[in-house]
């Protein structure tokens, strides 16, 4: 059944990586990419202890090709488990792709492959709801609607959704953190006990927006949303809400500082990290060039709160062809942890964020 690790998911994420571990995935493994990858004899750096990468993309053209990509890139990393996200498309994309595409592009491989959903349908309605001004009754009732068909579906949670996120691959999006219908999931999420994924730049007051951003927001000002993103925190305590991409910041605000502040505050945030090696951004965890120091401040952090952390390559399949993947700066961090925080934040914090059971009985 492709959905949330069950109460023994969590000892079967264990064994999936003990098996990994005896089939000799270790930290400097040669491994053929997939077509569309790395040429093979290029090096590749899998993690010195299997982990489950939270936070992951495939390429809608042909989903098929693109998760067999992504089965034949695991063993090269030491993943036992991804999670495949649609992004957080926006209106004009709506239902562009959600787990309608996901879920049977994964069918029989719920061992390995997770599905994620909303980004394709729950978020276009988000930002609709921004734009219209309209929360009302019925738009809440068809959100709910949404979501809990997407849970029958047999999706293990929510995301990606955006709550400020600069463009890129997707265009500027910005919605407060505490809209009503981001504070809707909130309860849906706790009711199910499945987890949310957030993209949410840093912006703890008004600051202009960033150069490059052109005019696609038509605005030149982003607001303040951290003040919002903890009211959206404190608004159902049994939600369990993942900050994506902590280590990938695009306005110089999301500090190990403010994380520990967030995380000190409100028990069911985590966070994943996420290191890019084309585009660092602000605040990264590892440091520049071919062998790369781990950020004593962002070890501080790790070692303060080992249970609120996962790993989030944002990698997508295939791979591209040409460049140093998401993955191997992931890899990368993960082996320069101490081994207590490799096992932490890459297998255990992530076996109990995708368990249903309720960690308040």
């Amino acid at each position: 059944m492709t959905g949330p690790a069950s109460s023994s998911g969590v000892s079967h994420l264990l064994l999936l990586g003990a098996a990994s571990l005896a089939i000799g995935a270790g930290p400097s493994t040669a491994h053929s990419a997939p077509e569309g990858g790395h040429p093979a004899e290029m090096e590749r750096h899998a993690a010195l202890l299997p982990f489950v990468d939270m936070h992951a993309h495939i390429e809608i053209d042909d989903p098929v090709r693109a998760v067999q990509a992504a089965l034949r890139a695991m063993p090269g990393e030491n993943a036992v488990r991804i999670v495949l996200l649609p992004p957080p498309f926006t209106e004009s994309d709506r239902g562009r792709y959600d787990a309608e595409l996901l879920l049977p592009a994964i069918a029989g491989h719920a061992d390995r492959l997770v599905a994620f959903g909303g980004g394709g349908t729950l978020n276009p309605m988000i930002h609709e709801a921004v734009r219209t001004g309209d929360a009302g009754p019925a738009v809440q009732r068809r959100f709910r609607e949404r979501a809990e068909q997407l849970l029958r579906q047999g999706v293990a949670g929510f995301g990606e959704l955006a709550a400020e996120h600069f463009p890129g691959a997707t265009p500027y999006q910005s919605a407060p953190p505490d809209h009503p219908l981001f504070l809707l999931l909130a309860d849906i999420a706790a009711e199910h006990r499945v987890p949310i994924v957030l993209h949410m730049e840093a912006i703890a007051r008004v600051m202009p927006l960033p150069a490059g951003m052109g005019s696609s927001p038509g605005k030149s000002e982003a607001a303040a949303n951290v003040d919002a993103f903890e009211r959206l925190l404190a608004h159902n305590p049994r939600s369990r809400i993942i900050w994506a991409h902590a280590g990938w910041d695009g306005t110089g605000e999301r500090t190990p500082a403010l994380c520990r502040r967030l995380l000190q505050a409100h028990p069911n945030l985590s966070m994943d990290v996420k290191v890019d090696p084309a585009k660092p951004g602000r605040n990264p965890p590892l440091g520049p060039g071919p062998n790369p120091t781990l950020s004593p401040e962002w070890l501080a952090l790790f070692r303060d709160f080992p249970d609120r952390f996962v790993v989030g390559t944002d990698q997508h399949y295939p791979e591209p062809a040409s460049g140093t993947q998401r993955w191997e700066a992931i890899t990368a961090l993960l082996n320069r942890l101490p081994p207590e925080l490799q096992r932490k934040m890459g297998m255990e914090n992530a076996a109990r964020l995708l368990s249903r059971e309720d960690p308040h009985r």
